[in-house]
């Protein structure tokens, strides 16, 4: 998630240790009701502005509730955490709550037996959707196993003095359609600098996440991989999308090899595809400006990749009741607030700019993808997610990144291994 990236390597790791132990155990018998209450134990992810937000909002609920005191523990030390949580679900020591974990885990831990539909929790399904609008694609065979947290919308970040260099307009580079992004970026390179844009071209199943997805959502309004059962990339969206990506690198605009450093702190790249995490990152070091990702036709207000992160409960958990009241306080407007003052993040609710407006008065720099988080899309929710995103990022990498194939080609087989992926 760097924060990003972090987020997404966290993810990446651990998925696919989830995905493997998943399949090991049905751990985590639920044996208690939904009203119970008492003192429970909440995991927090290690990220240091999120950690000091979470230590407190529980202490400002502790200082209320005497009787359900609530202790916040970083995800225990794993290779990753999700798979710190899969082995916590398999032996039946998971907490009440954990927060910070990737959509893509879900359905897993769901096949697991490890998480507590909160459909059922009383008025579950109303507060999700108030707090979050249309989240209905964040639901698991129709129920929501999991809370939509926080996203942090996938945009073009770019260097402004590259640009200029370049001649480009660093504040409003009209690069909104596929050709016109295509005469920038050879107009960047033409400049001197080693990289329009560099997406990291390794093999983890996630990095569609940052170089496919965003474009392909945008293409087809907000179209997920998979949807009813079956991928929907062969298609003309998709072919757009491949065949741009194709010419990315075949011009050699964008390297197929992997950075050996921050690209766009060295000014070896002018672009990335990031999320607000990157403001702070650099503030010091590059002149910075956004705008979304384009699209074949340069439409207006695109959809792009949520990048999100939710909140899930366990079975495990023997005071449900309590942990559904902390939920609640914890993604309160005012704590949503000072999530977003904390770390910059975007909570996953409506209206975002103007519940908060003080905030983006303040931090400008946040306001478009405050915007953007008001149009965004997530993976999909499916049956042995990790593989079928690992397949198709091998079959993309083939033909996309290095030619061996043709983007054709990819489509077609990579189609056909995610729907029997997910119909497995």
């Amino acid at each position: 998630m760097k924060r990003i990236r972090t987020t997404a390597a966290f993810g990446a790791v651990t998925l696919l240790a989830t995905a493997a132990l998943a399949g090991c155990s049905s751990g985590g018998a639920d044996t208690s009701s939904a009203d119970g209450t008492g003192d429970i134990t909440i995991w927090l992810s290690n990220n240091e502005q999120e950690l000091a937000w979470g230590k407190s909002v529980v202490a400002a609920w502790n200082d209320e509730h005497p009787d359900q005191q609530v202790t916040a523990q970083e995800i225990p030390a794993a290779s990753s955490s999700e798979e710190a949580i899969t082995a916590a679900i398999t032996a039946g020591t998971a907490p009440c709550l954990v927060y910070n974990i990737a959509p893509a885990a879900v359905s897993g831990w769901v096949k697991q037996g490890g998480l507590v539909d909160l459909s059922t929790m009383d008025g579950g399904t109303d507060y999700i959707t108030a707090r979050g609008g249309d989240v209905s694609s964040y639901q698991t065979d129709g129920s929501f196993y999991q809370l939509p947290w926080k996203s942090n919308p996938v945009m073009v970040m770019y260097n402004k003095d590259l640009f200029a260099k370049a001649g480009l307009d660093p504040d409003d580079p009209k690069m909104n359609t596929y050709d016109a992004f295509l005469d920038g970026a050879r107009a960047i390179v033409d400049s001197g600098v080693d990289s329009a844009i560099w997406p990291a071209p390794t093999s983890e199943f996630f990095q569609p996440w940052f170089d496919f997805y965003p474009f392909y959502l945008a293409e087809t309004d907000g179209t997920l991989l998979v949807e009813d059962g079956a991928a929907t990339f062969d298609s003309d969206a998709g072919a757009k999308v491949a065949d741009f990506w194709a010419t990315v690198y075949k011009e050699k605009l964008a390297p197929n090899e992997k950075s050996t450093d921050d690209a766009m702190s060295a000014g070896t790249t002018a672009m990335q595809l990031a999320g607000p995490w990157a403001i702070p990152s650099y503030a010091d070091s590059v002149n910075v400006g956004f705008m979304p990702v384009p699209t074949s036709d340069g439409r207006d207000a695109p959809i792009t990749f949520a990048d999100s992160k939710s909140v899930s409960m366990f079975t495990t958990c023997e005071n449900k009741g309590t942990a559904w009241d902390f939920l609640k306080f914890s993604t309160s407007e005012e704590n949503d607030g000072a999530l977003l003052e904390a770390t910059g993040q975007m909570p996953m609710r409506t209206d975002l700019v103007d519940t908060y407006a003080d905030y983006f008065a303040a931090n400008p720099d946040y306001v478009a993808f405050a915007d953007q988080a008001e149009r965004v899309a997530d993976v999909p929710s499916i049956p042995n997610s990790v593989e079928a995103w690992q397949a198709f990022r091998d079959e993309y990498s083939a033909a996309v990144i290095f030619g061996k194939e043709s983007t054709a080609d990819f489509l077609s087989n990579a189609a056909e291994k995610v729907d029997g992926i997910v119909a497995e």
